[in-house]
């Protein structure tokens, strides 16, 4: 007969094993539920701004991207929306970025370009080339994307635009990279739709942390209200994270998943390139509040915790059972709600074998960033 309950012995050291690895079930199955959950439960909308259409200016930062410009910029320019200017800041090029942009200003007379000479004092950051174009923009309402995008629809100016209001100033959008060839191409893409779904699940539960510098939406009002990038302007990375961390106040934010507001980038090519650019987006954890980083480290520990736990608990019989209970339990509440959430932002092919996704990513995580993070990369 299978003996389901345990005989507790407080004085055997695998009691307090078993206890921890309850707890840390616990904490993992609030975190999916009060966190990730609220993502997977959000409606999609069709919302309509009572204000009607906002003027619209998009500002696009730009360094040696010609090809992407001549490539993408086009969709930006042919969206399908009442009013809108597209200012592209041509930051410190050596390529032919300027005579593509030449090119299309004689087509799209709404198409503004701000040319940033070369200058050996200038960093190659983003910063200094979205506050110019910030600067320059005639209209209140902001939507910041790279000249590597390609929105998914020319509704995209429309969806992201609707979910301004009085109230909500800052709009979270959500942009995932191309499929391609390749696990490491499959890394890349899980990378991107797990950190959206942490931070727009985050900002659900009023813990708005980042959002993505590709498809973001604000008010100049409220870009000014925090003095722009001012506190961590010495940093290569922060117009998406630090910023949103500053500015994201009284519920001014929101979030935007629709399909249709979508903005699709292309991933490095190689694990080296986009190691380079995971390290320098690493360079802000430190400028992170200590609850914030609580929040963001406590579910990969704990589910690294519980896994250690499990395991030591399957060798002992009279724990085995009421264990595999318990965890088999959390992995299908996991696995509805996590697989909800993927599936809210079109990320479906990564459901099937997500508990595995979980927990290689729970380890793949920390080793990145200690080993990626000691080396500050201000190059763009």
């Amino acid at each position: 007969m299978i003996q389901f309950l345990p005989d507790f012995d407080f004085y055997e050291p695998i009691t307090y094993v078993f206890l921890a690895f309850c707890l840390f079930s616990l904490i993992q199955l609030v975190y999916v539920l009060w966190i990730f959950g609220r993502l997977s439960f959000h409606r999609i909308q069709k919302e309509k701004n009572g204000n009607g259409a906002p003027e619209l200016s998009v500002i696009i930062s730009a360094r040696n991207e010609s090809e992407n410009l001549y490539k993408f910029l086009p969709f930006i320019l042919e969206q399908d929306y009442p009013k809108f200017e597209v200012i592209v800041v041509n930051h410190q090029s050596i390529d032919d970025s300027k005579y593509v942009l030449d090119a299309y200003k004689q087509q799209y007379p709404h198409l503004k370009v701000i040319e940033i000479e070369r200058n050996k004092h200038l960093k190659f950051g983003k910063k200094l080339p979205l506050t110019l174009g910030i600067k320059a923009a005639s209209y209140e309402h902001l939507i910041l994307t790279d000249a590597d995008c390609k929105p998914k629809s020319d509704q995209w100016l429309y969806s992201m635009a609707a979910r301004f209001s009085k109230q909500k100033q800052i709009v979270l959008g959500y942009g995932p990279v191309y499929k391609r060839k390749g696990f490491a191409n499959r890394l890349m893409r899980f990378d991107t739709a797990w950190i959206g779904m942490n931070y727009l699940s985050m900002a659900k539960a009023r813990m708005p942390y980042m959002g993505i510098g590709r498809n973001l939406a604000y008010t100049k009002t409220t870009f000014n209200s925090v003095s722009g990038f001012k506190s961590h302007y010495a940093l290569a990375s922060g117009d998406d994270d630090l910023f949103i961390q500053e500015a994201a106040k009284n519920k001014n934010y929101t979030i935007n998943i629709e399909p249709e507001s979508f903005c699709y980038s292309k991933a490095p090519r190689t694990i080296k390139k986009w190691v380079k650019q995971k390290a320098r987006h690493y360079t802000t954890a430190s400028k992170y509040k200590v609850i914030k980083k609580l929040l963001l480290g406590i579910y990969p520990l704990t589910l690294l915790l519980m896994l250690i736990s499990f395991v030591s608990l399957c060798f002992v019989y009279e724990y085995l059972w009421i264990s595999l209970a318990v965890f088999v339990f959390l992995l299908i509440i996991k696995w509805i709600v996590l697989g909800k959430a993927f599936r809210k932002i079109k990320e479906n092919s990564f459901v099937a074998w997500l508990p595995l996704w979980d927990v290689f990513y729970a380890i793949w995580t920390p080793i990145m960033f200690y080993t990626v993070s000691k080396t500050e990369s201000n190059k763009w």
